[in-house]
């Protein structure tokens, strides 16, 4: 089972990566703008009101929507999605239903498919 503690340690293992201020979410700037990668799920509980932050549900984006659809496929005990993100390349991920190696892989492919050239430079692959 991961854990917050977990994302925390993956994503600011990767070049350029900062948690954001004030809400669990972790990406860079490029050219003075944030490109977020992965974040916390913003869960609708009562309705008609605010989304409030769920730190159980991870949502990390993907590089293609037919990507998001084949994740989704492949698990739905670790992986869902709701109207929210229709139209949208991420997947909701439930941490205690992912080990911590296979979030590290799709921590990786999220920062990987939202990195600029000169970040992805700077990954030192295994």
């Amino acid at each position: 089972m991961a854990t917050t503690d977990d994302v925390r340690r993956i994503a600011l293992s990767l070049p350029g990566v900062s948690e954001g201020e004030g809400y669990f979410a972790f990406g860079f700037t490029i050219k003075g703008k944030h490109k977020g990668f992965i974040w916390a799920w913003n869960e609708r509980v009562e309705p008609k009101r605010a989304r409030v932050p769920n730190l159980n549900v991870l949502a990390v984006r993907v590089a293609s929507l037919s990507a998001k659809e084949l994740l989704l496929a492949s698990d739905t005990e670790r992986f869902f999605t709701e109207p929210h993100y229709n139209g949208f390349p991420a997947i909701l991920v439930r941490l205690e239903k992912i080990e911590p190696d296979a979030l590290e892989e799709l921590i990786l492919e999220a920062w990987r498919c939202m990195a600029p050239k000169e970040l992805l430079r700077q990954l030192k692959e295994p």
